[in-house]
This record gives C-alpha cells, sequence and structure tokens, in this order.
C-alpha cells in the first residue's frame, strides 16, 4: 500500500480548519486515516477538528486492541466517532466563543483487501480504477436531500449557493448519527478521502484522471493545487492511497 496525503488553506479563508492524521507501521494496528473539515466562528472549526481526530487517534495508539481485536470494526469506528463527538460537544460549550463548533469527519481502517469506513458531513471518499469512479460516501448536505428528493440534478448542485450548508456534523449536538460502510478493494485501487474544498472546485472526472496517472504523492500536489487554480474558496485535504 502506498499513500500520501496534502493540507492547504486555500485562497481565501486565513486559515486552515481542516485536519488530518495517518495511523501506519503500529505492530497490531491496522492502516487508519482519518480527514475532518472544521467549522464556526472564530478559531473553533479548527479546535473541532483537531479534538476530534486526537481523540480517535489517541485512543487507537493507547489501546491498540480496540482494532485489532474488534469482532465488528464498522461498530467500532462508529463507537469512536461517537466519543469524540461527546468531547468535542462538551468543549464546545466550554467558552462561548466555541457553541456551535462542528466538524465533519471520515475515517478508514483498512485491514488486509478490506476497508471499513465512518462518516459524518460532507467529506467524501471515493474508490477509483481505470474504469471507473465511485463515491462510497453519500454527503450529510442540504444540496444532497435536494438531489434525493430530485429537485436539484447533481450537475446543478455543482455551483448551487447552498452547497456548503451540511446537515449531519460531529460535534454540534450531544447525540450523533454515523454512517459506517465496508468495501472490499481490489488490487491497484485507488481510495481518494478528501474535503469539500476539493471536491467543490474540481469535478469528478478531474479528480479520476489526476489520481490515475500520477503516484499518490504527485497525484495529492496536483489535486491541492488545482483546486486553488480552480479558486481555493475553501480549506483543501485530501488523501491518496494505492492498494497493492
Amino acid at each position: 500500500m502506498k499513500f500520501s496525503a496534502k493540507t492547504d488553506k486555500g485562497s481565501v479563508r486565513e486559515i486552515n480548519e481542516d485536519y488530518y492524521n495517518i495511523i501506519t507501521g503500529y505492530s497490531g494496528i491496522p492502516a487508519v486515516f482519518i480527514i475532518a473539515d472544521g467549522m464556526g466562528g472564530h478559531n473553533a472549526g479548527e479546535i473541532a477538528s483537531m479534538t476530534s481526530i486526537e481523540h480517535i487517534s489517541n485512543s487507537i495508539l493507547e489501546s491498540p486492541e480496540l482494532l485489532s481485536k474488534s469482532t465488528d470494526m464498522a461498530e467500532t469506528i462508529k463507537s469512536l466517532i461517537v466519543k469524540a463527538n461527546e468531547i468535542v460537544y462538551e468543549k464546545s460549550l466550554e467558552l462561548t466563543e466555541n457553541h456551535g463548533m462542528g466538524t465533519t469527519l471520515i475515517m478508514a481502517v483498512i485491514t488486509g483487501n478490506t476497508m471499513y469506513i465512518g462518516h459524518v458531513g460532507d467529506s467524501r471518499l471515493y474508490i477509483v480504477n481505470k474504469d471507473k469512479m465511485k463515491c462510497i460516501t453519500t454527503d450529510h448536505s442540504y444540496i444532497e436531500e435536494l438531489i434525493k428528493n430530485g429537485t436539484l440534478t447533481r450537475e446543478e448542485a455543482q455551483n448551487h449557493p447552498k452547497r456548503n450548508i451540511i446537515t449531519r456534523a460531529l460535534g454540534c449536538t450531544a447525540d450523533l448519527e454515523v454512517d459506517t460502510y465496508v468495501c472490499k478493494l481490489e488490487e491497484n485501487d485507488y481510495i481518494i478521502m478528501c474535503t469539500d474544498g476539493l471536491t467543490t472546485m474540481m469535478n469528478e472526472k478531474e479528480i479520476k484522471d489526476t489520481v490515475i496517472r500520477n503516484t499518490p504523492a504527485v497525484a495529492c500536489e496536483e489535486l491541492v493545487y488545482g483546486a486553488i487554480r480552480n479558486g481555493g474558496d475553501d480549506n483543501i485535504t485530501v488523501i491518496v492511497i494505492k492498494n497493492e
């Protein structure tokens, strides 16, 4: 397995409220990839994204058996994200300037040729090969609801003024619903994990073509700079993994 990651604040935002972490190379712990896209006033989004990922990462590193001995990996991932939600929510109540802060979160655990995913918000995970590009996750967003009920086409959604409104985020409420997925990976599949700072600036064909023709490291560079060339309206974070 080869992988790389890159994050950038983009051309418009003053700070980068995205956060990511990769856990690999630890005995008994499968590969873990996590991305969060924070939201909130002042620097609260940055706090929410960093807090959530640090809690999940520390929990795994301090108790490797959580993943190595899990009999239901999807449920374990969900439990980690739900606990992170509780911590971020409690933190949001401590200071007035943090009230309402939250974050998207997408987490992938790869063991052998199986990938387990936990997801909240509108960050995405794609599986790509030469034949197709499939978005595994479904956005928790206002726009996705309009697409589901037929009010809007996916093409129309690309430039909709309310495309950044999300309907579910970690840390905003005491309770959280987490979507989970289980996927089988084929040899030479690519996995793309990214925040909406990429997907609102580049279309899926541009993303797929960039990943297929490059190494993961070069692909990450090209995707981030492609998003910036197209406007860079938001923070951009991307992880590219090649299953070898």
